[in-house]
């Protein structure tokens, strides 16, 4: 449980950091290649990412989540 629990946060923070600036040094927030080229990638620790892709949603830029998990389960 308490793995669960600093999990959800580590989620939390870095989407909250996401929203702010996708590109803070903290995330190490990279474009990707092959079947991912045009989503990015965050890190959220040692081997947990974060795949997502710049939208516009409403006439605004967004992001929108595509996959979240270990660097071998997302890539």
């Amino acid at each position: 449980m308490k793995k669960q629990a600093f999990l959800v946060q580590n989620i939390q923070e870095t989407l909250a950091l996401l929203s702010v600036d996708p590109f803070q040094p903290r995330l190490r927030t990279h474009k990707l290649k092959g079947e991912l080229k045009d989503s990015y990638a965050c890190s959220m620790g040692y081997d947990l990412r974060i795949v997502f892709k710049f939208v516009e949603y409403e006439q605004k830029q967004a992001i929108l989540l595509e996959s979240i998990g270990t660097h071998d389960e997302v890539y």
